[in-house]
């Protein structure tokens, strides 16, 4: 997809959503994926059953609680999201998302929050950033890694969490070295050569003691959650 055609199709919506995107502007050194987290690395959170009165505006207001007290905003009130590549439309985005696709998997683009949004609504509607309103789906992450905020939705309800400093969690950081030693159908070359680099740059020693560790991961890999 050319600049202008990714500018129409993906960089507006999330305009008219409230976010705006910075083009080429993600930091160093940021860990691609975070995988593997267990309760002990939550730091916090929050939960919405999809018949909560008023689901969107609720959903929204503890978002941004979460999003302040976990230190997910800079001064600008900037952060990372994770979109998806080659997404060509909404319709294109939402076979991605329930086509068990092995297309690339998502990248971080960095986003500075307006004064007027709506990320659990119009942004989650847009099918980058979930299913429709009132379903988000999204990785989101602080421009210092120290902070990283999920959204997944469930049988029942929305489930938000964020985690601090996913890039020193062992739980993390075994899942994600797991990945690049062991074969796995839902894992594409590009994912583990991106999770490869970083662990490569971030952590030899670790990465090195990690490898040792060759237990079985229960569940499906993929570009985002735990």
């Amino acid at each position: 997809m050319g600049t202008r055609e990714r500018d129409r199709k993906v960089y507006r919506p999330l305009w008219r959503a409230g976010l705006e995107v910075i083009p080429d502007a993600v930091p160093g050194g940021v860990m691609p994926f975070v995988l593997g987290y267990e309760a002990e690395d939550v730091s916090g959170g929050f939960s919405h059953r999809y018949d909560t009165p008023r689901l969107v505006e609720r959903l929204n207001a503890d978002w941004y609680d979460l999003a302040v007290s976990s230190g997910l905003l800079d001064h600008r009130r900037e952060f990372l999201v994770q979109l998806p590549q080659g997404t060509r439309s909404h319709r294109a985005a939402v076979r991605h998302l329930h086509g068990g696709s092995h297309a690339a998997p998502a990248v971080w683009a960095r986003v500075r929050l307006r004064e007027r949004w709506d990320i659990m609504g119009r942004a989650a509607a847009s099918a980058f950033l979930g299913v429709h309103a009132g379903h988000p789906g999204f990785a989101m992450m602080a421009l210092d890694g120290s902070v990283y905020v999920h959204a997944s939705t469930g049988e029942v309800g929305v489930d938000v969490l964020a985690v601090r400093h996913p890039d020193r969690s062992e739980n993390v950081l075994r899942r994600l070295e797991w990945i690049t030693v062991h074969e796995s159908p839902y894992v594409n070359r590009e994912f583990k050569e991106r999770i490869a680099v970083w662990l490569a740059g971030h952590a030899p020693d670790d990465a090195a003691r990690l490898r040792g560790a060759d237990e079985p991961v229960p569940g499906r890999e993929g570009p985002q959650g735990g």
